[in-house]
């Protein structure tokens, strides 16, 4: 029996925004293009994330695609769309474009590698399919491989186990039942407010606080609908003049620096950027945030009170919003809430700081933490997380040119050229992740101005009729070291952050993302370009 072999210009792995986008582009350039998608539908990680409360935390308008011809045509029903609703939206955008005919659903890659001779990778599927492809385009995103700690006798819990990234899709109804949530980051939050009102006990095992801030949740009606709609097109311009690629920046608001202003006058801008509600606080906030300890406590005082007015029990109120700030303000994954603090409040909710009762181990009844205690739960709930932005990709067999896997390669640290390539695997090269903006970005804006990025070098190798492109290793270890000197200078190193690659045991502390913006990483790759793309090999 023989596996027919698929022949492609570029195989793009993963059917989220940066996979569909890539998609899209390059069929109409004309290459020979498709997707593989280990899921049975479209929307990447929106296919996986439907957990109670599971939603964007980026407004609706800029969580899209910038295309007039689908943004005129489209709106959400809320500000921060819900994840039935982004799917809807995925299917919305597959009926326009009819991107799933180029889709190979239900196919996980397990590995590629590359052939020199050829300058192509052959790539293998855990169905058996195998595909030749000139380049291969990682578009896996950052939260793609889910992450479970070694909780000592998990698996003896008669309960039932969900994990937040492999959520039943028929649903689980949880009410009435004693629940138990591990994890408080931004999935933590968005299940802990959902479920607290539900089910007849819910008890959280929080390790650090989240500094969550105001979702400003709104319904649309017509009228709010076209509102959002006006100066789309220069909104959707303006991502790439941003920090986080959204339609507002720190100059907007705040301003690079607070120097010369009264603290009555930063508390007064506080207040207005706290009434605003989203990412204004953070990503509105002064830019030295990251950098001026004094500033960054300011901000950490303001956000700790505003929180604590809102918890009735001091013992709570104190653990949910310390006097002492765990970490800097805003240099972990900062998560948007809608009742989160309130469902503390409720008499059938129970906090445990596992900093001062750890878990011990789980019984087949319950979790028993370091007191002695043991919480009596029927179901668990891991908000756990991700091993985030690189778990994607080293979960892959992906081999070049040395004959060792990426895993391997990047055991002592990530390093990837522009965020885009790493030496040894040609032609291999990655779109939204790792040592890009990625992960300090808005999603749908990461994708597509790296994305065309990404298009641009292949549009060049196709005009000068070359076939096989690397990163070398001068210029892999520069733009770590780009990275490195930066996040060592700010506040974002004082946190055991994703960010800072520090929530997986055994993998290397470091800044995972591209720590400087879009505008400054737009201008790498424009002095790369202008320099006959120096930092490639071409071949």
């Amino acid at each position: 029996m023989t596996t027919d072999v698929e022949v492609l210009d570029v195989l793009v792995i993963g059917a989220g925004f940066s996979g569909l986008y890539q998609l899209d582009r390059l069929r109409r350039l004309g290459y020979a293009v498709k997707i593989y998608e280990a899921a049975p539908a479209l929307g990447g990680v929106w296919y996986w994330n439907c957990y109670p409360g599971a939603r964007c935390d980026t407004y609706g308008p800029l969580y899209q695609y910038s295309n007039p011809d689908l943004w005129q045509g489209w709106d959400f029903d809320e500000l921060y769309p819900s994840w039935d609703k982004i799917r809807e939206y995925f299917h919305y955008v597959d009926e326009k474009l009819g991107l799933s005919r180029d889709i190979r659903y239900n196919t996980r890659v397990s590995g590629a590698s590359f052939d020199e001779a050829q300058h192509r990778w052959i790539v293998r599927t855990e169905n058996g399919g195998i595909a030749h492809a000139r380049y291969l385009l990682m578009c896996t995103g950052i939260g793609s491989k889910p992450y479970t700690p070694p909780i000592p006798g998990l698996e003896s819990f008669a309960g039932r186990v969900h994990h937040t990234a492999q959520w039943p899709q028929e649903g689980v109804d949880l009410s009435g039942r004693h629940v138990g949530v591990i994890g408080t980051g931004a999935t933590g939050v968005q299940v802990i407010q959902e479920l607290g009102p539900v089910v007849a006990s819910l008890t959280v095992f929080q390790r650090t606080p989240n500094m969550a801030l105001p979702m400003r949740q709104q319904q649309l009606d017509d009228a709010g609908k076209r509102a959002l709609r006006e100066n789309m097109q220069e909104r959707y311009a303006k991502r790439a003049r941003t920090f986080g690629g959204y339609d507002f920046d720190f100059n907007d608001y705040a301003g690079p620096t607070a120097a010369g202003l009264t603290p009555e006058r930063i508390q007064q801008m506080y207040e207005e950027y706290w009434a605003l509600g989203g990412f204004v606080p953070w990503l509105g906030n002064f830019a030295e945030i990251w950098t001026d300890e004094r500033l960054n406590r300011v901000a950490y005082d303001f956000w700790r009170d505003k929180v604590r007015q809102r918890i009735r029990d001091p013992w709570m109120a104190e653990k949910l919003a310390p006097t002492e700030p765990p970490h800097p303000y805003g240099v972990k994954r900062i998560s948007l809430e809608q009742r989160y603090y309130e469902v503390f409040n409720q008499p059938n909710v129970t906090l445990v700081d596992l900093k001062e009762t750890p878990i011990e181990r789980v019984t087949p009844q319950g979790v028993l933490t370091a007191d002695g205690r043991e919480h009596a739960l029927d179901t668990l709930v891991l908000a756990t997380g991700f091993d985030m932005v690189s778990g994607g990709l080293t979960a892959i067999d992906l081999r070049g040119t040395h004959g060792r896997s990426l895993r391997e390669q990047w055991q002592g640290g990530v390093n990837a050229y522009l965020g885009t390539m790493t030496h040894g695997f040609p032609n291999m090269l990655f779109v939204y992740g790792p040592q890009a903006p990625a992960g300090l970005s808005n999603g749908p804006s990461s994708s597509e101005i790296h994305g065309d990025e990404v298009i641009h070098l292949l549009e060049h190798l196709r005009r000068t009729g070359r076939t096989r492109v690397e990163s070398t290793l001068e210029a892999d270890a520069a733009w770590r070291k780009r990275i490195d000197d930066y996040a060592a200078a700010t506040l974002f190193a004082r946190a055991d952050s994703w960010y800072m690659s520090a929530n997986v045991p055994g993998k290397v502390r470091q800044m995972i993302n591209y720590p400087m913006g879009i505008p400054d990483y737009l201008a790498q790759w424009r002095a790369a370009e202008q320099a006959g793309f120096a930092g490639f090999e071409i071949a």
